[in-house]
Parts: structure tokens; sequence; C-alpha cells
């Protein structure tokens, strides 16, 4: 007998008899689980869970998401019910910098990224030649103060028209306006390169080596009206010395903040990530 395969993630107050509410409802509709992972966050007293089950053929997420209707009403649930069978669809907007688009891509093709490109999107042409080799729409969209508002509303009718599921900021080096980062809040991840201490502006690495750091990295996070302080998925860093160049760290940089976006996709992709305020639950 065929099954289908959905990911429920839930999360609410902390109250007794949460999980037997869902199971139960779950189980009554022939669902059996394959993966649960559940969270108490004992700060702000919620609870999250998410949940892999199959479901016997022909069952559809209309109708899970009515028998679990009574749980997510009782407990004042915030739910979110996706069925694999579909292949979630993402935008990646790029400019000149193009390590972390390509190590998108290759995790794509060889499956370790189950995900279409509907399109790329740069400020700049230089992608044009990846996007076209690889039969994926392209869109030239330079950016100035005066059509900075303009590319934003195409990129909202993107997403709306081509069902975009996540927006990708892969070395994208324009800022979202509050607006745009209001209206695709939990649907645009960034990657940004993090020291300690931080450094902003042009050249990050370079300053980082005049500083003499020891440990360089990158983080990837959810974009928020203030500037790279979205709810963090994924961070690394990496030791390096004395003896690197501005241009060895620059490369060592490039490989770790496509790393890290890879795999914050990755983890969003398969709702493994739940927005807790500022913060993030990420069921690994």
């Amino acid at each position: 007998m065929a099954l289908n395969t959905f990911i429920l993630t839930l999360s609410c107050v902390d109250r007794p008899g949460i999980v037997a509410a869902v199971t139960t409802e779950l189980a009554a509709n022939g669902a059996n689980i394959a993966e649960s992972s559940q969270f108490w966050d004992r700060r702000t007293d919620r609870f999250f869970m998410r949940i892999g089950f199959t479901a016997p053929e022909g069952t559809s997420r209309e109708q899970l998401e009515r028998a679990l209707q009574p749980a997510v009403t009782r407990f004042d649930m915030k739910t979110a019910l996706v069925a694999e069978a579909r292949v979630p669809r993402i935008v990646i907007m790029v400019s000149k910098f193009d390590h972390a688009l390509q190590h998108l891509l290759y995790q794509i093709r060889v499956a370790w990224l189950r995900a279409e490109v509907a399109a790329i999107v740069s400020n700049h042409e230089d992608a044009r030649s990846t996007a076209e080799a690889q039969g994926i729409p392209f869109h030239h969209w330079p950016v100035t103060r005066d059509t900075k508002a303009e590319q934003e509303a195409r990129l909202i009718d993107l997403v709306q028209s081509a069902e975009v599921d996540l927006v990708i900021l892969a070395r994208y080096m324009q800022v979202l306006s509050d607006t745009l980062s209001n209206r695709l809040f939990g649907k645009v991840i960034n990657i940004h390169h993090s020291f300690l201490p931080s450094f902003k502006g042009a050249k990050p690495y370079h300053q980082a080596h005049e500083r003499g750091v020891k440990l360089i990295g990158a983080t990837a996070h959810y974009v928020t009206p203030d500037l790279d302080e979205g709810p963090i998925i994924e961070q690394e860093t990496e030791r390096v010395t004395h003896a690197l160049s501005a241009d060895d760290l620059v490369a060592v940089g490039r490989d770790i903040e496509a790393r890290v976006l890879g795999r914050a996709v990755k983890l969003h992709l398969e709702s493994r990530v739940m927005l807790n305020g500022k913060k993030t639950v990420v069921f690994g």
C-alpha cells in the first residue's frame, strides 16, 4: 500500500496532553509516526514539536488538518503541515560573489538539497551565464535609491506568481527594506560573515587580518528590519593563524559561508526550524 509522508510542526503554551491529543488524532486517521522531536522553552513556557509521519494513500493535507483542528483549538496551537511530495520552490538572490550560489546549485543537483530554483535574481549580470547554463530563469534587476521600491515590488510579484517558499540571499549585497523584510518574515535567509570582534562594511576579511583575529566564521539567519539581527539558524567558525594572508582569509571565509548557508537552507526546507521570538528552535 502506497503511503503519503507529511511533516507537522506546532507550537503553543506548554500544557499536559499536547502530544497525546495530536498523536491520537493522527492514529485515528491511520497515520504512523516516523520521526518526532520536541522542546519546552522554560523561559517562555512554550512547547515546540516536529512530527514526521506517513498516512494511507489518498489521505490529503486538508483531511489531516480537519482531523487535527480540535487539538489545535483546544491548545491554541500555531501549526504548519506540509506534504513531503511537494518540492519546495526557491529564489536565489546574488550579487558578484557567486560561491554560495554555486554551492546551493551543486547540492540541489546531487539531491542533498531538495528544491526547485524558480529564478536567480541579481543586481549584476555576473550570474546570468550560470543561470542560463542550468536552464534557470534569470532576472537582472539593478538597484539604486530611485529603483529600490520598484525592484522589491518585482520580487514580491515573483514570489507570489512562482509560488516561492523561500528567498535566499546568497551574498546578495543589498539591504532589503523594512517593508519587504516584514512582509517576507520567516521566508528569507541571509548569509553573512561573523567575526569576534565584528567587522562591518567593505572588505571585512581584510579588516580581520589587520586585527589579527584567530577565529573567522559565518552566520545564516532570517532577515528582519534590524540589519543582521534576525533569528539565527546556523553558524560555523574556523581557527586561523598569523601565517594566513588576507586573501587566504577570504578563501576560508567563502568556504564557510557556502557550507553554513547550505545547511541552513536544508534545515528550513525540511521544516526543522521554528521561530521562537528572536531565536529559533532547530530540530536536527
